[in-house]
């Protein structure tokens, strides 16, 4: 799988959505019609280390990841628990390797939020992400109403 075949399948597959790129990262956002300036966040990929992000070390050759929101009760399936915020600048407290490949994972940073996230995932671990992607579009759908009015 590369980037932009991600990004491909979610504007072929989800309506409504528009590719925004920006903070160094290409994002899918819900916003049918541009109603809002940007839109409600599905998924992002991320190319290197942010100032903030750097627990993925992105730094590598070749490595991106894949980031997305889903509801607390499914990341909760996942992986136990949603950890608490972490300060500025550090990690979730949560025992993983946020550097691992083709591995869904908390989002290093944003588990607090429910993201989840794979570095470079494979075509098998993509399919496993799609549904969870889905559940990101939904969600986003409704935020985006809430939004709206």
């Amino acid at each position: 799988m590369t980037p932009d075949k991600i990004l491909n399948y979610c504007l072929e597959n989800l309506d409504g959505v528009v590719l925004v790129e920006s903070w160094g990262e290409k994002g899918i956002f819900y916003n049918p019609d541009h109603v809002l300036k940007r839109g409600v966040y599905i998924l992002t990929v991320k190319e290197k280390d942010g100032e903030n992000d750097k627990g993925s070390d992105l730094s590598r050759e070749n490595v991106y990841r894949v980031n997305l929101g889903i509801r607390k009760r499914t990341f909760t399936e996942l992986f136990g628990t949603v950890p608490k915020r972490p300060s500025a600048g550090k990690i979730v407290d949560m025992d993983y390797d946020f550097a691992a490949v083709d591995k869904v994972l908390p989002h290093p940073v944003y588990a607090w939020m429910a993201w989840v996230c794979v570095l470079n995932p494979s075509e098998q671990t993509f399919d496993e992400l799609k549904p969870y992607i889905q559940e990101a579009y939904e969600y986003a759908k409704e935020k985006f109403k809430k939004r709206k009015k």
